[in-house]
């Protein structure tokens, strides 16, 4: 089950930087996670200081 970045984000980009595997990038409206490379770890939504960041 990957994470998904949902419409809180506010850009500030500490998921991207947390992230072990590398899956988080910039988006159009907001950082997104690319479920293919997302190892399920949790580390992002921890990070994430809005609670954006949920269990898809």
């Amino acid at each position: 089950m990957a994470y998904v970045i949902t419409d809180e984000c506010v850009s500030c980009g500490t998921c991207e930087s947390e992230c072990p595997s590398e899956a988080i990038s910039q988006g159009e409206d907001h950082y997104v996670i690319d479920p293919d490379a997302c190892v399920d770890c949790g580390t992002c939504a921890d990070a994430c200081p809005t609670e954006a960041i949920k269990p898809e």
